[in-house]
């Protein structure tokens, strides 16, 4: 048995698309190769609202602090080109379009009702329309259902070959409108904010002896693995 890997990420911090393009994700295995070992580690992937992280910790944007956000133009482009993403790009609008509820939603439901690899491709691909251009605004319902529609059954991938059916999407827009699938997102906001989170990603690693401890940042893999001992 290995360990287990919660993941809380949201949309809209640009860490977790680096994260996410640093290493091949499942949300049952997640392989971490250092050195010479590879670690079979229980992942699940939790659609957390940053704001409401924020707010509860008191942590305030990096933006928000003038020689941070001087300083954070250079390392966003550092890390784009690192993980072979260059087109990374912060939207017009930015602050409108960090409210991402709605598309943290729709993952939740999609997690709740569709196999994992299309929970994982969905990620995938909005986290893509939301940083590489256009830019889609997925806070807008009627731009979140097309690119639902538009999403690749693999990505990157053809995206004639759709992963959700006009009635797929339909069926996502309406389950995330449920009182369940918004109890779910405040539950594990919630839960990240009680294990210690105060932005994202925020990991919470369970070792094979039961262990938990928090990791914080798109960087942080290797500090993830020396966290044993797993098998």
């Amino acid at each position: 048995m290995g360990g287990k890997v919660d993941a809380y990420i949201d949309i809209e911090p640009r860490a977790p698309r680096s994260a996410w393009s640093t290493h091949r994700v499942g949300c049952r295995i997640f392989l971490l190769p250092y050195d010479h070992l590879v670690t079979r580690l229980f992942l699940s992937i939790h659609p957390i609202l940053l704001g409401a992280v924020n707010a509860a910790s008191g942590n305030k944007p990096p933006w928000t602090l003038p020689a941070k956000a001087k300083y954070g133009t250079f390392d966003a482009r550092r890390s784009s080109v690192r993980v072979g993403k260059p087109d990374i790009t912060t939207p017009d609008s930015f602050m409108e379009r960090s409210m991402t509820v709605l598309p943290l939603r729709v993952l939740h439901f999609i997690k709740a009702n569709y196999p994992d690899a299309a929970y994982l491709t969905a990620w995938h691909w909005l986290l893509h329309r939301f940083w590489e251009p256009p830019n889609a605004n997925l806070t807008k319902p009627e731009v979140l259902a097309e690119a639902l529609a538009d999403a690749p059954r693999q990505y990157p991938g053809d995206t004639k070959d759709r992963l959700f059916s006009d009635a797929d999407v339909r069926k996502i827009l309406e389950g995330a409108a449920t009182q369940e699938i918004k109890d779910s997102v405040k539950a594990k906001t919630q839960e990240a904010i009680e294990r210690g989170a105060f932005g994202a990603p925020w990991f919470w690693v369970v070792n094979d002896e039961g262990k938990g401890e928090p990791f914080f940042g798109s960087d942080r893999f290797q500090f993830i693995i020396n966290a044993e001992p797993y098998p």
